[in-house]
């Protein structure tokens, strides 16, 4: 099998990378390498800077029409070309095969979210504000954005960015994540070809200088940020001290509440679907279950659930879950289940050392539960990402919001429940940005916001929805008279009435 070389992706062309410094892509089921991907240079960061900076002077005036039309091709190409983003994915990350596709689907969404900037993008008008005064607004791109995306969502992240970024008249450099980059480059080439014209969108490769060469560079007017707490806070403090706007989406530790009086099928089945689903490589997994009650009984059902779930490499349809990314991943993985059993959880399966026939290179952990899990142990204040449930019990509805809102984290939270009284009083009383309601992985739709909030987020705006064209425009004020041709002044006004 030949092995791809990573492109950057500079005034509508992938140009090669003259950095002596390159990385090994590998599929994470085998270990074969796939790819190798540059850690771009200082200069040719900056050359993507530039022609960004030179393309915004023309593409910011391209009419809001067109820029929608450009929109449109780009979902259509997307819907058409899914499979093969799929397939890039799966190759490099190792999530299942449906899993990716589904991904693909939640990126799809923000692209046909962009394709309605003729609307989204209007000001407001006040006429009369003040005699024939007449106050409106307008929102104007900002120059040059840029976003930096994590492994665990190569298309859908770089989505959440560049589609809204662009539509509202910006240009754009991305820097994908170096584990998995092929699928986001099919995507930038899939754009290219929708008709975003050169310079609009580049792609530079690397890892912290180039994310810092991108957070400190003044040309740069905006930076979007997925991914861990701790690069996250580097990052929007340096962006920070150079007058940068700046939006961190980062760690997460969520919990998915199970009441007594909830559909239990359909409960554990969720709760298992999003505390596996991607090995639990997803900033949204329930890597916390609080049973309240008498839910702690269907405690059994769960432990049954985990034991049934399928492991093997992403191209098995069949597959619950695949590999972690890395061996690196894995390693970390079977390093925390290990301090948490020393901690004194207590461990009902053991996914460590999991083997899938075929595939001895595997970086797979299986599903892994450990119950008598208190707020003190590692396993519970680390975000793990990777397929491992921690099991809390709880007298009550009380209890369960109490414990939830002293974690620092803030990203995602779901309840489970038959009552609407109960989940009303849940999602009023949770200290946590997204809720879900008999939803596992409460990730909005993308006309709505996605508005982690607390330890998860940096920054006042989210991405998607309504917030992230106020993230990626700025707001100019305009106050205007028109004086007849004929009027004469009265006199000079040395006060500030507009009367």
């Amino acid at each position: 099998m030949s092995v791809r070389e990573i492109p950057m992706y500079i005034d509508g062309q992938p140009i090669q990378s003259q950095s002596q410094e390159w990385r090994d892509v590998v599929n994470p089921a085998t270990q074969e390498v796939v790819a190798r991907v540059p850690f771009c240079t200082a200069e040719e960061v900056e050359r993507a800077v530039a022609s960004a900076k030179e393309a915004f002077k023309t593409w910011r005036k391209v009419p809001l029409a067109k820029r929608m039309r450009i929109m449109l091709k780009l979902q259509a190409l997307i819907r058409d070309n899914t499979d093969e983003l799929a397939a890039l994915i799966t190759e490099e990350h190792g999530k299942t095969l449906p899993d990716a596709a589904g991904e693909v689907g939640r990126g799809l969404e923000v692209v046909e979210h962009a394709c309605s900037i003729t609307s989204l993008q209007l000001g407001e008008l006040a006429e009369n504000a003040a005699s024939e005064v007449d106050v409106y607004t307008l929102n104007q791109p900002l120059g040059v954005g840029a976003g930096i995306t994590a492994f665990n969502f190569p298309i859908m992240l770089p989505c959440f960015m560049f589609p809204l970024a662009i539509a509202t008249g910006n240009t754009f450099v991305l820097k994908p994540s170096e584990q998995d980059p092929s699928s986001t480059m099919r995507l930038v080439e899939l754009a290219h070809e929708a008709g975003i014209p050169a310079g609009v969108l580049n792609v530079v490769h690397g890892g912290p200088d180039v994310a810092n060469q991108i957070a400190d560079h003044t040309d740069i007017k905006a930076l979007s940020f997925i991914g861990s707490t701790h690069v996250g806070s580097l990052l929007y403090n340096r962006a920070a001290a150079v007058g940068k706007r700046m939006q961190s989406m980062m760690g997460a530790k969520n919990h998915c509440v199970i009441m007594p009086d909830a559909n239990r099928s359909q409960a554990i089945n969720n709760l298992l679907g999003s505390a596996y689903g991607a090995a639990g490589q997803r900033c949204m997994a329930n890597s916390v279950v609080v049973l309240v009650g008498e839910a702690r009984e269907w405690l059994e059902d769960i432990v049954e659930g985990t034991r049934s779930m399928k492991v093997g490499p992403g191209t098995q349809t069949d597959a619950d879950l695949g590999p972690l990314v890395s061996p690196q991943a894995k390693e970390r993985v079977e390093r925390l289940i290990t301090a948490g059993e020393k901690e004194g959880a207590k461990l009902l399966v053991d996914g460590r050392g999991y083997q899938v026939e075929g595939y001895p290179d595997g970086n797979f952990v299986g599903p892994t539960l450990f119950t008598d899990v208190t707020a003190e142990m590692t396993i519970y204040r680390e975000e793990i990402f990777g397929p491992v449930l921690c099991v809390v019990t709880v007298d009550t509805l009380d209890e369960a919001i109490a414990f939830i809102n002293a974690n620092p984290n803030g990203n995602g939270t779901s309840i489970f429940t038959n009552s609407g009284w109960v989940a009303r009083r849940f999602e009023s009383d949770i200290d946590v940005g997204q809720v879900g309601i008999n939803v596992p992985i409460p990730v909005p739709v993308a006309y709505f916001s996605f508005t982690g909030s607390r330890g998860s987020k940096l920054g006042d705006l989210g991405p998607n929805g309504k917030q992230a064209i106020a993230f990626w425009t700025q707001t100019k004020t305009v106050t205007a008279r028109w004086f007849e041709p004929e009027n004469v002044s009265s006199g000079i006004n040395s006060t500030i009435s507009l009367s």
